[in-house]
């Protein structure tokens, strides 16, 4: 009974470590996820910087097109002077110049608030890029790591997994099958130590003579509260 004990307590040392290295793997992805929230956050940043700079853009170019087409229009207005025939006339289309002019000033003046506004966004969008950069070299650096730890504990679990084919096979069947039972509504522990007349995996006091007897190691014992196997650890 004694070495059926000591082949479970290293099954379940076996089991603990391929169940830690597996979490490790299965979480892989979520800490990915969690170091790339910055760069993401940052992608956004940016791609709201681009589309206002580009708006501004097109905004500027319509202004330059306004520009252009008033400018033809006082162009024109000036070569249909010859051809007034009043002062009248000539007083109002002078004044129609006068406007449009006052116009082409007023534009002008937009044209270049916009372009100080684009100069200082595209600063910016300069900066944001850089921090861009950064996050996404982090992320890369980070995810290489992760992935030679993967790698690495992928080729330990082959041998791990090995070394728990082995150990199953020694164990008899209906102590396995108790064992994995456990296993599986256990969180991962199905065997674990007594200290201190105190079933480590539940914390709970067992009663006195059960840990007398935990102590002889002559039969396979449950704690009376959660139901793992347990062994006997010395008291420290």
């Amino acid at each position: 009974m004694k070495d059926l004990i000591k082949r479970l307590v290293t099954l379940q040392q076996v089991d603990t470590r391929i169940l830690e290295k597996r979490a490790f793997i299965d979480r892989v992805p979520g800490r990915i996820n969690e170091v790339d929230e910055p760069l993401k956050a940052a992608r956004a940043e940016l791609e709201l910087v681009r589309q206002r700079n580009d708006a501004s853009a097109k905004k500027k170019k319509e202004k330059e097109r306004l520009l252009e087409d008033i400018n033809d229009k006082i162009k024109k207005a000036k070569g249909r002077i010859s051809d007034l025939k009043t002062n009248k006339e000539y007083q109002a289309h002078l004044k129609e110049i006068e406007a449009s002019e006052r116009e082409i000033r007023s534009i002008e003046d937009q044209i270049l608030a916009i372009m100080e506004e684009m100069e200082k966004s595209l600063q910016n969008q300069k900066q944001i890029e850089g921090r861009v950069k950064s996050e996404e070299d982090k992320l890369n650096a980070f995810r290489r790591g992760l992935e030679e730890e993967v790698a690495q504990y992928e080729k330990e679990l082959e041998g791990l997994k090995a070394e728990r084919g082995g150990l199953a096979a020694s164990v008899d069947r209906d102590a396995y099958n108790a064992y994995m039972a456990l296993l599986a509504t256990g969180s991962g522990l199905a065997v674990t130590s007594a200290r201190n007349e105190i079933c480590t995996g539940c914390n709970m006091n067992m009663p006195p003579q059960l840990f007398v007897e935990l102590r002889k190691g002559e039969e396979l014992i449950q704690c009376p509260q959660c139901r793992r196997i347990l062994y006997y650890s010395e008291e420290q």
